[in-house]
């Protein structure tokens, strides 16, 4: 009995530890194993695969039966705020023409109130995500939504081009703040099993706002001002995602992690000392893969504002569709989007988080022809199909990746640096189209070359599927750790699995491993 419960420890301890992050090394030997382990690493072993039942496998909401109503409260409320961040950028992204025709200025001008947004976004990050990590979510993301509101209401009364840019960079700033504690608050208390469709579902609220977007567009059009009452609309329905957050505490994550700072400033004496401590102790070992993760973020949003901004405009200009046959499209490709990215992110629990996003984008490349030249539902499907179900697997990745004590400010920072890289995505489409004439062509080319560049980074960089969110994780963890544990905890590290004291006590057992230190691959 005590060698199956030693056993039982063990693999709780291997499971745990494989997962830490460790300063990287860069002597020929560790240099050698990381990219032989770039292709030993895509895929699961068979005798992981063979731990899941085939309903596990082919079902994608088998996991959500896991989830209990905190969860779920949780989720939904990350997933509606960003699903509205969504929708309020594509207000504009949908109003290109109408825009420049009240305001008389032309197309590619316009389309840098969109670069502007992107560019200033990274600005919101780094505000928003400090705030989100350092005070709690609740408040920064309910402050967040009124400055949204504030915004939104303020474009629709614009009556000149210099007040559309001076709005539009301050909305990017209000943007940049949503994503990262957005997805901070919808996984952080998620079940592990769970995690890779709730990923997919969560990034797909993306998709979802244009959706949602496309649609009320169609209403709106019934209307005299148009984009004006668009911009009204997006402005009134935060209220409820406001009123939700009110009522609501902290995550159990972010209460873990402020009890745990609490606990380190009392033993420094020193809010700031244990700040600068974890600060210190987090870049040591995670500074290789935040400069990672932010040219991993400017191929994903290339790609993704690529692919999107502009397709509106080429299927009326280029194309000549109607309003009617352009809107279906635009539902189509974003149907394609939501399919996608409930199928590739619940995919990547088990075939690996690299080896699905490039399973979607080998699919968004194969369809650029198609998409491009010949634009009707289903190309616009599979074009959405690919590049949106790549995607899905980001939150979840960028999660697993960063260093959990800052988790809202790397993810979010990350994502919106990698927005400003990509900031003049639709300026440049824009400017090429006026050399070439031809926006399937333009459109073709650019999104080529984005796909050429982000698959082999994506090939090429780290993946930590499965590693715990929780503050915690970091810890080194033995087995003396857990063989105290009861039956009901023995496959979860949470903290009171794992004390921040007796784990710290395990760090120096680190340098005793040798050659079987375990590494994040």
């Amino acid at each position: 009995m005590s060698q199956s419960i030693h056993s039982v420890a063990s693999e709780i301890v291997y499971e745990h530890n494989r997962h830490i992050v460790h300063p990287p090394k860069f002597t020929s030997i560790a240099i050698k194993k990381y990219f032989k382990t770039r292709i030993t690493s895509l895929w699961v072993g068979r005798e992981e695969l063979r731990q899941y039942s085939w309903n596990e496998l082919l079902n994608p909401f088998q996991a959500l039966t896991e989830m209990n109503l905190h969860q779920w409260n949780f989720f939904l409320l990350g997933f509606w705020g960003w699903t509205w961040d969504a929708f309020d950028f594509f207000v504009t992204s949908l109003n290109v023409t109408n825009i420049a025709v009240d305001l008389g200025v032309s197309t590619k001008d316009v389309t840098w109130g969109i670069t502007l947004v992107l560019m200033f976004r990274t600005v919101g990050a780094v505000i928003f995500g400090a705030m989100g990590d350092t005070f709690g979510r609740k408040w920064p993301f309910i402050f967040n939504m009124v400055l949204l509101m504030v915004i939104q209401i303020g474009t629709g009364f614009v009556t000149t081009y210099s007040q559309f840019l001076g709005v539009r960079s301050l909305f990017g700033i209000a943007m940049g703040g949503i994503y990262g504690n957005c997805a901070a608050e919808a996984l952080g208390d998620a079940p592990k099993k769970a995690r890779g469709i709730l990923s997919g579902i969560f990034q797909e609220g993306y998709a979802f706002g244009y959706l949602l977007a496309v649609c009320f567009q169609r209403a709106f059009e019934m209307t005299d001002r148009t984009w004006q009452n668009m911009f009204f609309f997006s402005a009134g329905v935060p209220v409820i995602f406001i009123i939700w957050r009110f009522i609501n505490p902290e995550t159990n994550d972010y209460q873990r992690l402020k009890e745990r700072f609490k606990k380190g400033a009392i033993q420094k004496d020193s809010k700031m000392a244990e700040f600068k401590s974890e600060a210190k102790r987090a870049m040591k070992s995670y500074w290789l893969i935040i400069i990672y993760l932010v040219f991993m973020m400017a191929g994903f949003n290339f790609s993704s504002h690529g692919s999107q901004d502009l397709y509106p405009t080429m299927l009326t200009q280029e194309y000549n569709f109607g309003h009617d046959r352009s809107t279906v499209v635009n539902v189509c490709a974003n149907l394609g989007a939501i399919v996608g990215g409930m199928l590739i992110s619940h995919a990547s629990t088990f075939i690996g988080r690299r080896a699905a996003i490039l399973i979607g984008n080998f699919t968004a490349g194969a369809f650029i022809y198609p998409w491009a030249f010949k634009p009707m539902w289903v190309t616009a499907f599979f074009m959405q199909f690919g590049i949106q179900g790549s995607w899905s697997v980001v939150p979840i990745h960028l999660n697993e990746l960063a260093p959990p004590q800052f988790k809202s400010f790397v993810v979010g920072v990350s994502y919106q640096l990698g927005n400003l890289i990509s900031s003049a995505s639709a300026t440049i489409e824009a400017s090429m189209n006026e050399t070439l004439n031809d926006y399937g062509k333009t459109m073709a080319i650019f999104l080529g070359a984005i796909l050429a560049y982000l698959i082999p980074v994506v090939f090429i960089g780290p993946e930590n599927r499965g590693a715990d969110l929780g503050v915690e994780r970091d810890d080194e963890m033995s087995i003396y750790d857990v063989e105290g544990m009861g039956e009901d905890d023995k496959d979860s590290t949470s903290k009171d699995d794992v004390g921040p004291e007796s784990s710290r006590g395990e760090r120096g057992r680190e340098d005793k491993r040798g050659e079987d230190e375990i590494k994040v691959v």
